[in-house]
């Protein structure tokens, strides 16, 4: 493994790594609200590890803006991912440079460059993955936080009393929602637009029928907890209708998943039983060059597959 081509790589990270340590050492400790101003009863940590840590949190957050570059506050939110960009960006360097490295020294460097791009993008999979995990148990919680709205109507409450009750009583992530629409109706925001936000980033239509009565009601008056009953009504029978659509599909989406890890799994197993079987793969041009077709074709595939077993209606 004594290659010239390895040895630059080794030189050339370690060179880079010094100098994102100098920048991030000596770079001034100012603009951010220190932690444990913000977190009161929590020590700073003064190790060195810590101020590293906080340094390069520091840097990552200056550099990234307002933006919050591809891992913004918007999607952690919605993936349920309690960090700050700069906190999980930062993670997501490390990770690269760690998975870089360990494959260039396992395998080799052409194919650890691979694994170091390829990092970003399994972070962003996995943070989808979350946002739509979520959002389903959102809508499956939905029956629930609608009769909760109607008791809280019954009793007398207003619609934003009812949200609070609601926000109190619920599961994540209904809870989570629905105090983040009272906050910010206090704040000023308008319920109307908050209803609408909040389902946008859940990707809730039946949510959305829910903003638009309590809206019409807002308008034109009568009883809204019986509106509120009648759009209930709906969303059950709809959510009838998509379980014998998941029932129906199910087949399909589990064929997808075969034929996605049967060739992972027999790539995997061939290399366990005869590892200079595979070794063409990662060491030849030509080996080289057919992965990089393969893992094309094979996300192509994954793809189209998902696009048809998920039905949208």
């Amino acid at each position: 493994m004594d290659t010239p081509a390895l040895f630059v790589t080794a030189i050339g990270l370690c060179v880079v790594a010094l100098m994102v340590l100098v920048i991030v050492v000596l770079k001034p400790r100012n603009g951010s609200i220190p932690l444990e101003r913000r977190r009161l009863g929590t020590a700073p940590d003064d190790s060195a590890v810590g101020r590293v840590s906080q340094s390069a949190v520091q840097f990552m957050d200056t550099a990234l803006g307002r933006s919050g570059g591809p891992f913004n506050r918007d999607v952690l939110y919605n993936a349920g991912v309690k960090q700050a960009p700069a906190d999980f960006t930062v993670m997501v360097v490390v990770g690269t440079v760690i998975v870089g490295v360990i494959g260039s020294f396992l395998i080799n460097v052409f194919i650890g460059i691979l694994l170091a791009l390829a990092t970003p993008f399994v972070a962003k999979l996995l943070l989808v993955f979350k946002t739509e995990k979520r959002r389903g148990k959102f809508e499956s919680q939905l029956t629930d936080t609608i009769q909760m709205l109607i008791g809280g109507l019954r009793v007398g409450h207003s619609i934003m009393r009812s949200f609070e009750a609601a926000a109190q009583e619920a599961q994540a992530p209904t809870s989570e929602e629905l105090g983040r629409i009272v906050n910010e109706v206090r704040i000023g925001k308008d319920a109307r637009q908050a209803i609408e936000d909040c389902a946008d980033r859940m990707d809730s239509e039946d949510f959305r029928w829910i903003g638009q009565a309590i809206q019409i009601n807002r308008e034109v008056g009568g009883d809204l907890a019986e509106v509120l009953e009648q759009v209930a009504g709906t969303i059950r029978e709809r959510s009838e209708v998509k379980g014998h659509v998941r029932a129906l599909s199910a087949e399909g989406k589990m064929s997808a998943v075969i034929l996605m890890a049967l060739p992972v799994a027999v790539g995997l197993f061939v290399t366990a039983i005869n590892p200079g079987y595979m070794r063409v793969f990662v060491q030849h041009p030509i080996g080289i060059a057919l992965m990089v077709a393969s893992a094309i074709l094979f996300t192509v595939g994954g793809f189209w597959m998902s696009r048809t077993v998920k039905i949208k209606f």
